[in-house]
């Protein structure tokens, strides 16, 4: 008995084409701390937003890495320090680095 034959690309492949201004989809979303939603400082909530992922997953992430090395409270703090907050379009950092010029 012979193996069945492999389909021809040209029977096998569907095309369609896609109109990227009929979509109703605005790409991805800017990366931002979100003014609600947050539990402490909105890293986790603005990740997931970003990501398209639920905000739980990212949270359990940081707290994994936190636990296993310790690696998930400086990425905390390092978003929080450098993710702009959604309310002022500012990080904390540029709001630091603000403050020092003005003096």
């Amino acid at each position: 008995m012979c193996p069945p034959r492999p389909a021809r690309q040209s029977e096998a492949m569907a095309t369609t084409t896609v109109n990227p201004q009929s979509s109703n989809h605005t790409g991805p979303q800017a990366l931002s701390r979100p003014s609600e939603g947050r539990m402490v400082a909105g890293v986790a909530a603005g990740a997931a937003r970003y990501l398209g992922v639920d905000a739980t997953v990212i949270r359990i992430v940081f707290v994994v890495l936190a636990l296993a090395g310790g690696a998930g409270l400086p990425l905390y703090l390092a978003g929080w320090l450098l993710i702009p907050d959604e309310a002022t379009g500012q990080s904390v950092a540029s709001q630091f680095i603000q403050q020092d010029q003005g003096r």
